[in-house]
């Protein structure tokens, strides 16, 4: 296991700023997803990680050793990590076990090595029978595979995947997602994760760093970031919540008694400065009820197991609820709120 730390790292793209003098540790044996939508830097991060991009400003690590500075930089081949792109990158003029074996033969790696490495690695990923297929016969799942086990057979104790789920379907998603976590449990490898779904970050990883604008906003496990989010921008992109605007009555150490739209409730978090707050509530957290925080119906969607639906405050704010009855638009409803999060200002 190999830990990475990168300390005001700064890249630019021309006059484009794509990281702004970010720091971020990722401890050895770690599951990391970089979460952030299109243009934010993530991508950018991992490939100066992989050596594809240098470093215009700081460091990167990789354990004791100083992998890139702004002077000098490791190659890719000397920084022993392995990558999993969106695209596959695999080789069609090569069968399956011919592209595992790449890594191992540019090393001269022994050839009854090779065999027995490339067999056992492809079983641990489910293809044992597919060695001989050719690249242009497999599915994108088992595509995405390949690209894996070609990464684990080199022993890699760093692996990056850029978007690797991007261009499969929702089921094959589903079977790669438990893939990767049966891999991480079993090789323990350093793994940073690119994606821009919430839902494979939630899912995949030990932490989640959010990322904006060439930023990091908040870098927690997965259930801290989506329960109490450091800002209102990792608020609005993780998950459904809604912000919606309140007033202090009565500050705690560590909670609040808050009005929302004539109605209180109790809410998590440290109020600082003014009585004028932010708080997130998510549809999870709201029901229906005979008394409580009054809405005004605005739409409803059918989404199988729940309707969600759109609702207005007496403020004009709105909410969103996960309602098991199709509720009438414009019915004035009552919610009662089970969790509330002073979003910090």
């Amino acid at each position: 296991m190999t830990d990475i730390h990168i300390q005001n790292l700064t890249k630019r793209f021309g006059e484009a700023v794509a990281l702004r003098d970010i720091s971020i540790d990722f401890p050895a044996g770690s599951f990391t997803s970089l979460l952030g939508p299109s243009g934010c830097g993530k991508t950018t991060l991992l490939r100066l990680i992989a050596g594809f991009e240098a470093p215009d400003d700081g460091i990167i690590d990789f354990g004791e050793e100083r992998i890139a500075d702004a002077r000098r930089q490791k190659t890719p081949e000397e920084r022993g990590v392995g990558v999993v792109f969106q695209s596959y990158a695999l080789w069609p003029h090569m069968n399956v076990a011919e592209n595992v074996a790449y890594p191992l033969k540019t090393r001269k790696v022994a050839k009854a090595e090779i065999v027995q490495r490339v067999k056992a690695v492809l079983e641990s990923v489910s293809l044992g029978a597919f060695a001989d297929r050719r690249i242009e016969e497999l599915s994108g799942g088992q595509r995405q595979r390949v690209a894996l086990a070609r990464c684990l057979v080199a022993d890699a104790k760093i692996i990056l995947f850029d978007e690797p789920l991007a261009n499969l379907d929702m089921h094959l998603r589903a079977s790669m997602i438990e893939a990767f976590r049966d891999i991480h449990r079993r090789t323990r490898a350093t793994i940073v994760y690119v994606t821009h779904d919430q839902s494979e970050a939630l899912a995949l990883s030990d932490r989640i760093a959010v990322m904006n604008a060439g930023n990091i906003l908040q870098i927690a496990a997965p259930a801290e970031v989506y329960h109490s989010p450091a800002d209102q921008r990792v608020a609005g992109f993780i998950g459904r919540g809604t912000p919606v605007s309140g007033t202090v009555v009565e500050r705690q150490a560590s909670s609040a008694l808050v009005e929302v739209a004539g109605y209180r409730m109790a809410a998590r978090g440290v109020v600082n400065g003014s009585d004028t707050i932010k708080l997130l509530l998510r549809p999870e957290a709201l029901r229906l009820a005979d008394d409580g925080l009054a809405a005004t119906v605005q739409e409803s969607t059918y989404r199988g197991a729940v309707y969600e639906t759109r609702l207005e405050l007496a403020n004009g704010e709105r909410l969103t609820l996960d309602s098991p009855l199709a509720l009438r638009i414009g019915e004035t409803v009552h919610l009662a709120v089970a969790d509330a999060w002073i979003i910090p200002g």
